[in-house]
């Protein structure tokens, strides 16, 4: 990069903890599409006297040459109650940033911009104490997923058998699902 990335924070002081991850998300953009002159992130912490797990709002700008920029905005509030976490808000505004420099550079090789589908899975069991529950994937596969990876706070309307779509993360004890949504 050709200067050095801007950090703008408003609500909190940021760690060197912080910074460091921004870096490494950065140097991973670049080292994987290159070229990147230039990054600004802003990150708005929520205000003090709304309860905790409010969201974070993390907002992306990257320089790119030819006057070319991609910008990734926080995403609308309440869509994901995960975006309380800073770490992760951080790293959901680099994966879209990712995907949107992914996009771009299929449409300058002249290639439409690749869509990855989104899984789906049914509902297979839930727990008792209304914490976690289990999916299977279309591949057969079984996958849990806890009851704060469920939008739109529907946890309690899920019922085996309900039809879902989810993101695939790597958990503690292996793949579990984040992001389910009703279909």
């Amino acid at each position: 990069m050709e200067t050095p990335f801007e950090l703008e924070i408003q609500g909190f002081e940021p760690s060197s903890h912080l910074r460091e991850q921004i870096a490494a998300q950065l140097s991973k953009l670049e080292r994987r599409y290159g070229r990147i002159t230039a990054c600004r992130v802003a990150i708005r912490a929520p205000n003090a006297h709304h309860k905790m797990g409010e969201p974070y709002f993390v907002s992306v700008h990257l320089a790119l040459p030819s006057h070319r920029d991609v910008t990734v905005k926080p995403p609308p509030r309440g869509m994901d109650a995960r975006q309380g976490n800073l770490t992760f808000a951080v790293n959901d505004a680099f994966r879209r940033a990712n995907r949107q420099l992914r996009d771009h550079a299929s449409r300058m090789r002249g290639r439409p911009a690749v869509r990855e589908q989104t899984p789906r899975g049914t509902i297979i069991r839930l727990d008792p104490s209304g914490t976690f529950g289990f999916l299977e994937t279309e591949d057969g596969r079984e996958i849990y997923f806890h009851a704060h990876s469920v939008l739109d706070g529907n946890f309690n309307r899920l019922k085996p058998g309900v039809s879902v779509t989810f993101h695939e993360e790597t958990g503690e004890k292996g793949p579990q699902a984040g992001t389910v949504r009703m279909i």
